[in-house]
């Protein structure tokens, strides 16, 4: 009878999980033929960019097919603006985002400002969000100062719950930590050093925002993720450890 080496357990939990042998496998990120879909839930425009556009750029770098779901257009985002103007302006800029990381953008329909958590709230974002049917889902970290932040987490959250805890794998991303995201303490990181220019670029889509500066927040993080994953840029993220698991690049 042989012996199981730990070399055989290594090269067996590479198997088991195609994603990261994918990336391990083929650093030139050749595409996948048979590509995962991933949603990358935010409360508004530049929110899954900012926290999570270098592991989009990655992905569909991959092949993988990325949906950017804005719980918002981000109506209230710009000063002296209807919430008309500013979501037409809002909208235009993430789907000027969207075309730098090769994602779609998506819009769940609440208000900046205004969402809502209620029975009704629940059952449209779980149909919004099922219909993509989904094998990996990264939305904000609950504990965040911004309530449209929180409302877009615990409206995924119940999808997920609703869906069945092995729907998708359920991950979370930081924004703004220490001045909105708290307690953030990551499983997971990526390295974005290659797509770190693409992010920037997709995040600096949203003029409305000045985004020199809130980029200046997120530049910061990445070089500290970056730092304590040992490579120039990263993101982290927390998964949800009663989920499906699924490897990040």
């Amino acid at each position: 009878m042989s012996t199981l080496t730990r070399r055989d357990v290594l090269v067996g939990a590479a198997l088991a999980f195609p994603l990261a042998a994918a990336t391990q496998a083929q650093p030139q990120q050749q595409p996948d033929p048979h590509p995962l879909k991933v949603v990358v839930v935010g409360g508004h425009p530049d929110d899954p960019e900012s926290g999570a556009g270098g592991t989009m750029a990655r992905l569909t770098d991959l092949g993988r097919e990325v949906v950017a779901l804005y719980l918002t257009r981000g109506e209230a985002g710009i000063p002296g603006k209807t919430h008309e103007q500013a979501a037409t302006i809002r909208t235009a800029e993430a789907e000027k985002a969207c075309q730098i990381l090769k994602a779609r953008p998506l819009f769940a329909g609440q208000i900046d400002g205004a969402t809502e958590i209620s029975p009704a709230r629940y059952d449209a974002f779980a149909k919004v969000l099922m219909a993509e049917k989904p094998d990996v889902v990264i939305t904000h970290w609950p504990v965040d100062t911004h309530r449209d932040h929180r409302a877009a987490s615990l409206l995924t959250y119940d999808a997920w719950l609703k869906a069945g805890r092995s729907s998708f794998a359920l991950y979370y991303l930081e924004v703004m930590t220490g001045s909105q995201s708290q307690c953030f303490r990551p499983t997971h990181y990526v390295d974005i050093t290659a797509t770190e220019q693409r992010k920037r670029d997709a995040c600096f889509a949203h003029e409305s925002q000045h985004p020199a500066g809130f980029y200046e927040a997120h530049d910061a993080m990445n070089r500290f993720r970056g730092r304590e994953h040992g490579c120039k840029f990263a993101e982290a993220f927390v998964h949800h450890d009663h989920s499906r698991f699924v490897h990040l690049p």
